[in-house]
């Protein structure tokens, strides 16, 4: 099968594998022109993690070259698996976990997109604390006397009732946008878009006024005193930018399928995702390096930057600018993704609905404020510590649809118990073995970053670790493509 050309109506899909929310989009549902996916990734890349990123590249000893570098490089590469992935989508209108059926099964694609499911949520807790923090911000500039509540909230949430009822404020605008659905998500990237842009502008216009222009806000040299320092830097700072958007390469079909052509996807990603990451980015760099100069110190968090200024207008315009920032990219990258992972467990009872409000409930659970405390934590565990479950996942996907399918999928069989990809009872553990390939070596080194198991005891584990996503997605890709040669040839 070369193309999809079906109708919904006209495929046998079984009931217990398929909802109105996971079913193939029809012609008519195909909407989404390259600018929709251009503002797409404007609305998602120009957010506060993409700022913070940047920035803590910046804390971490970078200098400004050194830390863009780094970024453009880490979207240059992500882009192409990003690219690669969106393509099933686009082709034949079905999401990421149908999409991932023809490698790991039907009962199998529980696997990735739980998986996929679970960074999700959190990502989505991170970015409800960093809205509700700047919630939090404009409340103080109402009410200064709430910074001093008597706290009510147990201890060891290490949290105020204020800054836990502003988190809550923005969750429910979250909820909000799940229960209007997908169409409200692409109209909101859409306006959002040129709005953040200029906010983006604005805040780099500040920084160049108050550090007397770029050259003393850009001069502020490398702080490695050795090639060696850096580079045992760069190359975790790499993979976790790799990582930042190893979730979307993994489950970008879920946009990809509304697209009116492959061409639509193709160039509204490729303009949209680097070249808006880099600018966002720079301007993380170039705000934070201007805080070393107009403060003292480097700030790596927007939001505790904006509330040094002097302006209540314009700290809270600010605030409302991260607000809709952080909205627009939560519910793009947080939401749509998990959502439809959920309701591939169990297409009968959950649709897209539910399963957003699966990815709520849980986005609160992993109380997020404490994994933002730390910019290591974010770097080091957070974003590359996912990336080496993602990397291996993404890279099953490519080489079966790409390399041995070449690009042929049978769309009803994937929503089939008895059909061509049924695989062992529903599973294929070929790609079950090869994930588990791909994610084992960089287990010691996971472990040694959250402080279970001694560096000193697991120096080559660490060492590898630095490489977590680049490690995973080659031997898992390579692991797969062996096992599979043989059963593939079989079944085509």
């Amino acid at each position: 099968m070369s193309s999809y050309s079906e109708s919904t109506a006209a495929l046998q899909l079984d009931e217990g594998l398929t909802n109105a929310d996971i079913a193939p989009v029809q012609a008519s549902g195909r909407t989404w022109k390259t600018l929709n996916f251009f503002s797409l990734w404007v609305a998602m890349a120009v957010c506060i993690p993409t700022y913070m990123i940047s920035a803590s590249m910046i804390q971490g000893g970078m200098s400004w070259s050194q830390a863009m570098l780094t970024v453009l490089a880490g979207n240059c590469i992500v882009l192409v698996p990003m690219l690669l992935s969106g393509h099933a989508g686009a082709r034949y209108g079905i999401p990421f976990p149908v999409f991932a059926r023809a490698s790991f099964g039907i009962r199998g694609s529980n696997i990735p997109a739980l998986l996929r499911a679970i960074v999700a949520c959190g990502w989505f807790g991170i970015q409800t604390w960093i809205g509700g923090a700047a919630i939090y911000t404009i409340v103080l500039i109402l009410s200064p006397q709430l910074a001093d509540a008597p706290a009510i909230l147990p201890a060891f949430l290490d949290i105020s009732l204020v800054q836990f009822i502003c988190f809550m404020i923005f969750w429910a605008m979250n909820i909000y946008l799940i229960w209007r659905g997908v169409e409200s998500i692409k109209v909101l990237e859409t306006l959002a878009a040129p709005f953040l842009l200029l906010c983006g502008f604005g805040l780099l216009w500040w920084a160049y006024t108050r550090a007397d222009g770029f050259g003393p806000m850009l001069s502020a040299p490398s702080q490695f005193a050795t090639s060696s320092e850096f580079w045992a830097f760069f190359f975790p700072a790499l993979t976790a930018m790799v990582g930042f958007w190893a979730t979307l390469s993994l489950n970008i079909s879920d946009f990809t399928r509304y697209a009116v052509n492959q061409r639509a996807q193709l160039l509204g990603q490729t303009l949209g995702l680097p070249t808006t990451m880099t600018f966002f980015a720079f301007i993380g760099v170039a705000v934070t390096s201007a805080t070393l100069i107009i403060f003292g110190e480097a700030i790596w968090d927007p939001v505790i930057l904006v509330r040094r200024f002097d302006s209540p207008v314009i700290v809270s315009f600010a605030m409302l600018a991260v607000v809709i920032a952080t909205l627009s990219t939560n519910v793009a990258a947080n939401v749509v993704g998990p959502a439809n992972d959920f309701a591939n467990m169990w297409p009968a009872k959950i649709n897209f609905k539910r399963g957003g409000y699966i990815t709520g409930v849980i986005g609160i659970l992993i109380m997020p404020w404490k994994l933002l405390s730390d910019p290591n934590g974010y770097i080091f565990t957070w974003l590359i510590g996912y990336s080496a479950l993602l990397g291996p996942i993404v890279a099953i996907l490519i080489v079966d649809y790409f390399i041995l399918r070449r690009c042929s999928l049978y769309v009803e069989d994937l929503y089939r118990h008895q059909g061509r990809y049924r695989y062992h009872s529903g599973i294929n553990r070929r790609a079950v073995a090869a994930l588990l390939i791909g994610v084992l070596p960089n287990v010691p080194g996971f472990l040694v970053q959250i402080g279970m198991l001694q560096a000193t005891d697991w120096p080559v584990a660490v060492e590898l670790y630095h490489y977590a996503w680049f490690l995973g997605f080659a031997l898992a890709g390579i692991s797969y493509y062996l096992l599979m040669l043989r059963s593939i040839k079989e079944s085509l």
